[in-house]
């Protein structure tokens, strides 16, 4: 018996689910994932989003991911959050994943969709996975593309292919609302673009502008800054200028921008060297020359935060502290478009106790050497100056 087109149509919200679970491995860049649960982690385009959040027992925070997958489900691996298959097992784990998923890797949209995934299972665990807005978020959804990579703009085509395909079969169902063209507005050549280059670049820049879809799914849930009990997050550094603005009004101006409701341009506080998703005051790998009386000032207008914590600036030397560990700074650099560093994590457990989980097989005795002689003079420790932190070893 011949289906009518009317029962196919019936069948499409369906079908294309069903391209989910075919490729749930990615090996290619995927194409739809099922509607949102709701959940915390994933809010409407207006609902308010949660900036302060309760002390969990087990906190995990996750530097830059720069498009490499394999270090991405490496670090998530060492913090006993996800089993081989990719599958979260990490319970009511609290876990910070600190912006900047975007550029210098080809697995971009392969993290999100990972992120996402991860997301939805810890939430049916008690656990839960925040992501965060990186100044490479910001600049993608600009249209600032300096950082892509040749394999980047690959990944997106390959996507904006399947998702034009998902666009025309919904287009054939009168009962489903016709889809808008992402491409629409956007031009078919650009000056200084090579050809070969063109189909990516139209198709990044249809996923990640405002109101994309890409930036709307995956994007706009994003917090910009966060507290989690005693520690704050932010992808570059806070000021207090920030605070004073608001916590929450910035979160939700980032994320109306990001959702198209702002214009074309991102806030001016994530923007600039002393944007929030910029900033370096607390970052250099030289402890000295962190400016330590704006950090304390900054969490002094916060109740009860201990410290900062920020990515953004790569520590070839490991996750490490300043400012008497007021400010700890969690970006190894471990993509392989950046120093390809050894995947490390920050751990802090309910009483507030602060340590490394590091996959260098040089700390077999589950120490780590911070007052080694390769460290440079100055260097801010995430321990007391009398003695190592200890850590824990995992393969």
């Amino acid at each position: 018996m011949t289906e009518t087109k009317e029962s196919v149509c019936g069948q499409v919200p369906n079908v294309l689910a069903s391209f989910v679970d075919t490729f749930v491995d990615y090996s290619v860049s995927g194409l739809f994932l099922p509607p949102l649960t709701a959940s915390p982690n994933s809010p409407s385009s207006t609902s308010s989003l949660q900036t302060h959040h309760p002390v969990p027992d087990r906190l995990i925070a996750i530097g830059d991911l720069h498009g490499d997958l394999q270090k991405s489900r490496e670090a998530f691996t060492l913090a006993g959050l996800i089993d081989g298959n990719g599958n979260w097992i990490g319970g009511s784990t609290t876990v910070v994943q600190i912006g900047d998923v975007l550029d210098r890797g080809p697995e971009e949209l392969k993290i999100l969709y990972f992120l996402e995934k991860l997301k939805q299972e810890a939430a049916k665990s008690g656990g839960k996975l925040i992501t965060m807005n990186g100044n490479h978020e910001i600049m993608n959804v600009e249209g600032d593309f300096r950082f892509v990579t040749k394999k980047g703009l690959e990944e997106f085509r390959n996507w904006a292919d399947w998702f034009t395909i998902g666009n025309q079969m919904k287009g054939l169902c009168k009962e489903l609302e016709k889809p808008k063209d992402p491409f629409s507005g956007i031009p078919a050549v650009f000056p200084g673009i090579k050809e070969e280059f063109v189909d990516g670049f139209r198709a990044r820049i249809a996923a990640l502008k405002p109101n994309g879809p890409i930036a709307s799914r995956f994007l706009s849930p994003n917090l910009t800054v966060l507290v989690v009990g005693e520690s704050v997050f932010v992808h570059g550094g806070l000021l207090a200028e920030h605070v004073n603005y608001g916590l929450e009004r910035i979160n939700e101006e980032v994320r109306d921008w990001i959702n198209g409701l702002k214009g074309r341009f991102s806030p001016s506080y994530v923007r600039g060297r002393n944007s929030l998703v910029w900033l370096r005051k607390f970052s250099d790998e030289v402890a000295k020359n962190c400016d330590c009386s704006a950090l304390e000032h900054t969490l002094a207008t916060i109740p009860g935060a201990k410290r900062m914590i920020m990515g953004h600036t790569i520590q070839e030397a490991g996750i490490n502290g300043a400012c008497n560990n007021r400010a700890i700074r969690i970006d190894v650099g471990m993509s392989k478009g950046c120093t390809n560093g050894l995947p490390e994590v920050l751990e802090i457990t309910k009483n507030s106790e602060v340590r490394v989980l590091t996959s260098n097989s040089l700390y077999q005795k589950k120490q780590k050497p911070y007052l080694d002689a390769h460290r440079k003079d100055g260097l801010g420790l995430l321990v007391p100056e009398q003695g190592p932190k200890q850590v824990e070893v995992r393969a």
